[in-house]
């Protein structure tokens, strides 16, 4: 049986009368998680590490409030560009030209 239609109007949408029904929400999955990906400019990989790290990282993102994987981003984050900030001084430091970036 079909519902009565709902006029299409601001009030309604405002109050939520439409557009809230989960009923004809549709969410693909898989194309949901490749446009997050694409638009964070992310890439999932794959790395085997102790269970202990792991555990290290639980306990201390629970800590700052945050879930174990964005603590690690972060965690990645601050040393790969302290990393490349030390290694470019180096460069300027020698006199060298700035090194190719991998591939």
């Amino acid at each position: 049986m079909n519902a009565p239609k709902i006029e299409s109007t601001l009030e309604n949408w405002e109050t939520g009368a439409l557009g809230a029904d989960e009923a004809y929400v549709k969410v693909d999955d898989d194309d949901l998680e490749s446009l997050i990906n694409d638009n964070l400019a992310m890439r999932p990989i794959s790395i085997r590490l102790e269970e202990c790290l792991i555990d290290d990282f639980k306990m201390i993102a629970k800590h700052h409030g945050l879930s174990y994987q964005p603590m690690m981003r972060q965690v990645l984050k601050r040393f790969a560009d302290n990393e490349t900030r030390r290694i470019l001084r180096e460069y300027i430091a020698n006199g060298k030209d700035k090194p190719k970036k991998a591939a």
